[in-house]
Parts: C-alpha cells; structure tokens; sequence
C-alpha cells in the first residue's frame, strides 16, 4: 500500500498539469459516485485518442494514472476498518451517535470466541455487538439497537437521511427496544441465518431536549461484496491495454518474431 500510496501522490501532482488527464479524474469522481458504466464512457469518450502526441513525460504519467486507478479501486479510504457512523480512534473502533460516543465491538463467540470484529461479519452465525458508552451522560438515556436488510443500495455510503422515511419494519432482521443501561454496556445478541449487506441502526433519545441521534453502519456478513471494485479494474487493464496497442506494442511482438 506505500507504493500505491506514493503513486496516488504523484498522480494528483501531475493531473493538473497534464489536460488530457482532467476527462479522466471527472471519469474517477463518477465511478466513485457509484455510476460505473457512465463514467467509463466519459473516460472513452474524453480522453485523447492518439498516443503518437504524447510526450514521453505524458507517457509514463499515464502509465502512473493507470497504476492510480487500481491503487484507487483497492485503496480502503478513512476508516479501513468502519463504516459510515462507525469509525477508528486511536485504533479502537467507535460509534458516533449525534454528540455521544461509544466504543463498537462485534464478536462471534461460537466461531472466534474474543476476537474483537469491527464492521464485517465473517460467518452467518450468533453475533454479539457490545456498545461500551464514552459518555456518563448515555447512561441515563434510552437506546435502542436495530439490523435491517441493505435495500437502499448505498453500500459503504449509506446515510441516515437514505433510510429515515422508509418503512423499514418489514425489513428488519433484529430488533432491541430502548434500553437505559447505568453499567454503560449494551450488548444485542443476534444470529444471523443469510450472508448478505445489512445496515445497522443506533438510536439514542434525549427526553430533556426531546431530540433522538441516530447512527447507521452498513455491514456484510459470509464473504465479501467486491461492489464497484472490478469496474476499476477491468477499466485498469482496458487503459494499459488500449495504450499497449496504439503505442505500437504488438507491431513491435509481430517484427520481433518475424525476424
């Protein structure tokens, strides 16, 4: 990851100073936005056609752009190990919650027994998330725990305002009522039957102002969702291969085994 990481740095020094490359990077913000196939076309579409005008400084930014690209696609972003309300501090994973905070843990006792889990579910199994309040001030308020199915969509992106004027009863798998815990430890305890994308809902109600924060954490369970990460790749390879050719890549093998 430190090479991608250089390269992703080098990339976005020279985009700007190299115009054809500006299609591109819109191309990237697209993908990013969860639409694939439209930015493919934009990158297609935009981007110069003639390698033959490309300075050799030209050249082997491309070469880098391309590297960018597939670096970008695997790349984990902020929070490699949260999602959406659920982030890293300090290397402990935490919850969010409007201004309250609590430490965020999930563990399979049947399957890693206290091994501490983050945001993915490994297996489809009893699965017991622990709240550990940072605030003295949750103790004294109700909260309650819900898991529904992902139908929005969103993946990694999910927001509360996605899923606060859905009817989502029929889509809940697990539900926990309003709790006060004085101990400030909440725990749920769920067994999952079905791997799929789920989104978890935290709520906590604050009577004296007569306001509830919500936090959603998107999360999958059994084996990993690849998501948009082919698209990346597939347009990775297309980009070195697309140049490979018009740069004269297979005349040069077919001279080459003529002589």
């Amino acid at each position: 990851m430190i090479a991608c990481r250089n390269e992703m740095r080098h990339a976005s020094l020279r985009v700007l100073q190299y115009p054809p490359a500006i299609p591109a990077a819109k191309a990237i913000l697209t993908l990013t936005g969860r639409d694939p196939a439209r930015g493919l076309v934009h990158l297609l579409c935009c981007a110069p056609a003639d390698p033959s005008t490309y300075s050799f400084s030209q050249t082997i930014f491309l070469a880098r752009f391309t590297i960018f690209l597939t670096c970008l696609a695997l790349w984990p972003g902020p929070g490699v190990q949260a999602h959406g309300g659920v982030f890293l501090e300090d290397d402990l994973c935490v919850i969010q919650i409007g201004f309250y905070k609590a430490h965020f843990k999930i563990y399979q006792p049947q399957r890693s027994q206290h091994e501490e889990l983050c945001e993915d579910i490994p297996h489809a199994d009893e699965s017991v998330f622990v709240l550990e309040y940072l605030h003295d001030s949750m103790r004294e308020v109700p909260v309650e725990f819900r898991i529904i199915r992902d139908v929005v969509n969103r993946g990694r992106f999910v927001q509360w305002d996605d899923i606060k004027n859905k009817d989502v009863s029929r889509d809940t798998v697990f539900y926990q009522p309003p709790q006060i815990r004085q101990d400030g430890v909440f725990l749920a305890l769920h067994e999952f039957t079905e791997d799929g994308n789920y989104i978890g809902i935290v709520s906590a109600s604050n009577p004296e102002h007569n306001d509830t924060y919500t936090a959603v954490f998107p999360f999958r369970v059994g084996g990993a969702d690849w998501g948009t990460i082919p698209w990346f790749i597939a347009l990775a390879v297309f980009l070195q291969l697309n140049y490979w050719l018009m740069s004269g890549g297979y005349a040069r093998i077919r001279n080459a085994l003529k002589t």
